[in-house]
């Protein structure tokens, strides 16, 4: 007789394989599946942020990802188009976490995808009830119009699998979202972003910057440092702005690197790749991300933050309500879309707010005066500083920065 599982999770990235060390912990029955081979890499800035080292925390997994090869983040430079940069100290504040509830020193980490993602899968890996690797997804299985399974193709043979519910963690491209019709492509709500690692490059510390410069805007461009004197380098912007400009990401980093006041940090740099790009699909609109049998999880879902483009964080929250939501719906013995619903409904009453602000965010970023002005004032003000990395670990509300007396007060301070 053919098992039938409580979970199958496609795609065992980060929102997969922590879906997977959830169910776990819920005593659910899970088969996870994944198109590649681990190790693999993942197009990424590679930076891990408050929300992950919670949901590490909760894992009990902290200390283990600590010690991977990386670097620890203590302060984030804001750089603004005129080139001046504000460094935002992360130790002022602890880190309130929205979904977890609780409070931790504020830290992150850069740590390539190659190695984070092949930590948590081979964790995940030793919990499931059954992992394979190298099974690509072709279609879901139906019956009426619930969706029961996936069919895909393994060691060169067709493989059905049954389950009670379908995790799609499988990415910006989802398969499982494209089978389920919650696929949608609105280039205003994605960002495409390129990446490179480099040796060499000078003054890397423990701070990830993120430079605001007029190659890209709204868009940035970013040095985030990793192990042995490596960084992970890159630039992106939103999409419709980068179709109606033709620009080319490619040319821009060159470009950016090449110039004041970068080029002497690149003098004695050197790639270790070609450029690779990949596209963001991003959290200023809310997409649906659940149906009869089915759930989007962190990419698939659409969840990257608009205004800085990490999604990590996000994407392990939606695993957390994901198996929250399984669990009650195994309870109820209802696998519906509207009993679904809930899942999505508590996600975005926790990153819902912070998505919002981002948005507005990301589109006063074309402001070229209001960056400036902005940064400036956070460059030689402390309280402007404190208030920023406030605003950072949920000690105090981000709606701020969209709120024009915000703006009236720093001209003044």
């Amino acid at each position: 007789m053919t098992e039938i599982y409580d979970m199958i999770i496609v795609g065992a990235g980060p929102a997969g394989a922590t879906a997977a060390l959830y169910a776990h912990r819920a005593g659910l029955n899970v088969c996870l599946v994944d198109k590649a081979r681990f190790p693999r890499d993942k197009i990424c800035g590679d930076a891990l942020s408050g929300k992950v080292v919670s949901i590490l925390y909760e894992l009990d997994l902290f200390d283990q990802v600590a010690r991977l090869p990386g670097a620890t983040i203590r302060e984030v430079v804001f750089g603004s188009p005129n080139h001046v940069d504000a460094r935002v100290d992360l130790r002022r504040y602890d880190h309130r976490d929205q979904a977890t509830g609780k409070i931790l020193p504020m830290e992150g980490f850069v740590i390539r995808r190659e190695v984070l993602d092949n930590f948590l899968f081979q964790e995940a890996k030793k919990v499931a009830n059954t992992c394979y690797e190298e099974f690509a997804v072709k279609d879901l299985i139906r019956e009426n119009e619930q969706i029961v399974g996936v069919r895909g193709v393994v060691d060169g043979r067709e493989r059905e699998i049954q389950a009670r519910v379908v995790l799609g963690c499988d990415g910006f491209n989802s398969m499982v979202a494209r089978k389920a019709g919650l696929y949608a492509h609105e280039s205003v709500h994605w960002v495409v972003a390129i990446r490179r690692y480099y040796e060499n490059v000078a003054e890397l510390g423990d701070q990830i910057e993120l430079h605001f410069v007029d190659e890209v805007l709204p868009g940035y461009f970013w040095i985030f440092p990793l192990e042995n004197g490596t960084a992970n380098v890159g630039i992106g912007m939103r999409h419709d702005v980068l179709k109606k400009r033709r620009v080319d990401l490619k040319v821009a980093l060159n470009e950016v690197i090449s110039r004041s006041p970068y080029a002497h940090r690149f003098k004695n740099a050197r790639p270790t790749e070609d450029p690779v790009g990949w596209n963001l699909p991003v959290g200023s609109t809310r997409r649906k991300s659940y149906g009869n049998g089915v759930l989007l999880l962190g990419d698939a879902a659409g969840l990257i933050d608009p205004f800085t483009g990490e999604g990590i964080g996000n994407a392990l929250y939606s695993a957390r309500f994901a198996v929250d939501a399984v669990q009650e719906a195994i309870a109820a013995d209802d696998y519906s879309g509207t009993f679904f619903k809930r899942y999505e409904d508590r996600l975005w009453d926790a990153i819902g707010d912070e998505l919002a602000t981002s948005t507005r965010m990301q589109k006063m970023g074309q402001w070229r005066p209001l960056l400036n002005f902005t940064i400036h004032k956070a460059a030689h003000n402390d309280k402007v500083r404190d208030l920023i990395c406030g605003m950072m670990a949920n000690a105090v509300p981000k709606k701020q920065l969209t709120n024009p007396l915000f703006y009236l007060k720093l001209l003044f301070s």
